[in-house]
Formats: structure tokens, sequence, C-alpha cells
């Protein structure tokens, strides 16, 4: 195995872990940022907190990190739903003793790069890349675009550096690469919920908390000290959008209509609203990832998603689970052929994701109080409950299991279409677990997916 000297450019989540993971196989590496170090620095007000789940969980205990991280989250087990009007209700996930963890990113963020330095890792943070050359594997730094600039020999460069990547960018203008970006109508905004006096959590804490509204929604992940990060979605423009709330009193009449169980526990709105930025969502794609032996794009570089499912940082960190299992059956060596496989095997996952992450809006915003939904997953509950190896709820696909998503997209879209078919089934609300739904849908099951539509 040959020792190189391999750059990472992005000191967040999925370059920090990549560089541990690269760091375990005896390279040298190199992370550079353009941004100050986060861990002197106070978080943006741009967060959404993080969902860990299956795939980030099995990415973190391989390299042997996933105890220490768990001690920085939460569990929630289920989502809690406020409809104006009526008693707060639960969906749950998934089985009993199945969660998602809710972990601050900026936490979560300045431990990954604690760990990485104590594992030999070196940070070049305020070292803004300005130019690659691809085929040598060369960085290039400086002030500004116009100042001079240091130039950083490597053996491979990894794009670390989001969806709005200075590698990728560079990568861009070769010929034949594909490129896509879609932005969401909605954009979102950080909000704060405090702990109360004693410490403790306003809300349920083991809960996703969601005040789903149509085409926008508030939701509430919990924090260790207490609070809870909040995060407004809403369409930019138009009717019941951020164009529209440009003072105090629109904000307090806004919320006032809209949200006012939340109102007492969130006294520092009016300040959060006015101080945190209006940031966008977007979906990227492209194609190749990768460029010979000597580049590669790694999460959200590669594939950015909306982050409705909970899954952008645990597809990154899946990405880095993927290169690590393809090095070892190269060896370490050949790195064009680990590259290619790489992109091969992850570009149709991360489209998956993609799709399910843009549908999961819908799903959060406007289905999860509609009661047609609701009786869909208390079947799926049942079904999931009394046959197992039959009915994997497409959410426990995803979150709790490393199947490819892919794959859980197509059996998700198959077990999808005989849900319609069943909700159209006379006086469903009260046979939904009857012997004659039950066989219906093993019925249904067994037949070829073309016959479904």
């Amino acid at each position: 195995m040959q020792t190189r000297n391999i750059a990472i450019v992005g000191s967040g989540l999925v370059g920090s872990l990549l560089a541990m993971y690269l760091k375990k196989r005896n390279h040298t590496v190199s992370v550079f940022d353009r941004r100050p170090d986060i861990r002197e620095i106070n978080f943006s007000g741009r967060s959404i907190n993080l969902a860990m789940s299956a795939r980030g969980w099995k990415t973190l205990d391989r390299i042997g990190i996933g105890e220490e991280v768990r001690k920085l989250g939460i569990p929630m087990d289920k989502r809690a739903i406020h409809v104006n009007g009526q008693d707060e209700y639960y969906q749950y996930y998934g089985k009993e003793g199945e969660a998602i963890f809710s972990i601050s990113r900026g936490v979560l963020n300045k431990q990954m790069i604690n760990l990485a330095e104590q594992q030999g890792v070196t940070f070049k943070f305020n070292e803004k890349v300005w130019d690659v050359n691809l085929p040598e594997a060369k960085l290039y730094t400086g002030e500004s675009e116009k100042s001079e600039w240091q130039e950083y020999q490597y053996d491979m460069i990894f794009g670390c550096d989001g969806a709005f990547s200075r590698v990728r960018h560079k990568m861009q203008r070769r010929s034949r690469f594909d490129y896509s970006q879609d932005f969401l109508d909605a954009g979102y905004k950080e909000l704060h919920i405090p702990p109360a006096a004693d410490g403790s959590h306003r809300l349920n804490k083991n809960s996703l908390h969601i005040w789903p509204r149509g085409k926008f929604m508030l939701i509430a992940l919990p924090n260790l000290d207490g609070s809870f990060t909040c995060t407004l979605f809403m369409p930019h423009e138009g009717h019941n959008s951020f164009e529209q709330l440009t003072s105090r009193d629109k904000v307090q009449r806004f919320w006032e209509k809209h949200f006012p169980d939340t109102l007492d526990f969130m006294p520092t709105l009016l300040e959060d609203f006015n101080k945190n930025p209006t940031s966008a969502l977007v979906t990227m794609k492209c194609y190749p990832w990768t460029y010979w032996d000597k580049v590669a794009l790694v999460g959200d570089s590669a594939h950015a998603v909306v982050p409705f499912y909970g899954q952008g940082m645990n597809a990154g960190f899946e990405d880095i689970l993927v290169l690590d299992d393809l090095i070892e059956a190269h060896s370490d060596n050949n790195w064009q052929a680990i590259f290619e496989a790489y992109q091969e095997s992850r570009k149709p996952n991360a489209d998956a994701i993609a799709e399910l992450s843009y549908r999961n809006f819908m799903e959060m915003s406007s289905k999860t109080a509609d009661l047609n939904f609701l009786l869909q997953k208390k079947i799926e509950k049942h079904m999931a409950t009394k046959y197992p190896e039959q009915w994997t709820p497409l959410y426990s696909r995803v979150t709790f299991s490393t199947e490819p998503y892919a794959e859980a997209l197509s059996i998700g879209d198959q077990q999808n279409k005989i849900m319609q078919k069943i909700l159209q089934t006379p006086d469903i609300e009260n046979i939904w677990n009857s012997e004659q739904i039950e066989h219906k849908i093993l019925s249904l099951l067994s037949e070829p997916k073309n016959t479904l539509s």
C-alpha cells in the first residue's frame, strides 16, 4: 500500500469524517476550508438540526466514534403533530426501540474536527480555494480571486465543500459534465425555543415536532441543553410567504394565527426572525463525480438534497462507507477503479434520496394532518407488525436500514400503489385491520409491479 498525500476541501461533517477514514489508512490528510475554525466562532443561524439514522451510525461505528457521538444526541422515536384546534398527537417512526437522533450540526461538526485532529489530520482554515488543477491534483488558495495564490501539490483531492462546491465548479468546465440545480419555491429560517426555567424541555423531548400548515410548516428538534432548534419552511413569495413578513407586527399576527400554541415558549421569536437569514433549499445533481484517479466529489458537492427526509448527512456518510469498502476491496490501490465503482454505485442512490426528500416535504407539510394519510400509515404499521417479512414501510427502509435508496424507492412506490387500491375499499375506516384487508394486501404484494398501476 502506497501512502498518499491527500487534500480534502471542506471541513464540514463529511470532510471531517472522510479525513478520519483516510488517516486511519495511514495517508497524509490536509483539510482546507475557506471559513474560520467553527470552534472559535458562533454558529450562523442557518442550521437545521441533524437526524442521525442507521446509515450514519454504521459509518461512525465502523471507525469507532459512534458511541461518543451518541452522547451528543437525543433519540426521537416519533413525530408530534400540532394542528390548530386539536390536541397534540403522535406518529411513531418504526418498531419499538427504533429512533432517529437529533444532534446539533454545530456541536457535532466541532467534535468531528477535534477527533480528526487527534488522529493527526491537518486543518487549514481561512484558506480559500480558488482553482483546482484536476490532472495534477493541485490546489490554489489566496485571499481573493485576484490576489497572489499559493500552490499545493497532492496525490488526490476530495471535494467535500457542499452544494456550491469550488472543486465541482472546476469539474463542470470539462466536456460532457452533466449538472443541474433545482431550487424549491420554499426557503427556511432558523428559530429557537429556550429551555424552561428549570432547564427542562418545554415540549416532549423524544419527538420531532411538526406544525403542518399546507404549503408551509414549522418544525422543532430537541437539543441536550433543554432547548429546541426550530425551522420555519415556507414559500419565498406569494400568499403566506417570507416576502409578506416584513415587520415585527406582521410576524406577530402571522404567528398568532398559525402557531398560537408556540407563542408562550418562543420569547425571542421576533428577535430571531429579524436576526437570522432566510436561506434557500436546493437539489443539486451532477455526473461524473470523479476525474481520473485524482479527484472525487463526496456528500453535498456530488448530490445536495433538501432536508425533509433527514438523509443529507446520512447519505454523505454512506458515500464514505462505500468508498472505504472499495478501498479495501482494491487493497488501497488502483484508485481509478475505486473512483469509477464509487460513482456508479452511488449515483442511482443519490438520485433516489433526492426524489424521496422532495416527496417528504409534501408529506410533512400537508399529509401528516390528512385523515386518509393517517389511515394509510395505520394500515402500514399494522401490516409491518403482523407480517414483518412481507411489509417494511418505506420510511423504515430509508431510515432504519442500509438498504440501497434506489431499492427502497422502487419498493415504496409499489407499496403506495397497493395502499391506494386498499383505501378505495368500501368502509375501509372500519375494516382496515380485518383479515379480509390483510389477505387483499398480501395478494397484491405477490402481483408483478407493472399490474398495479
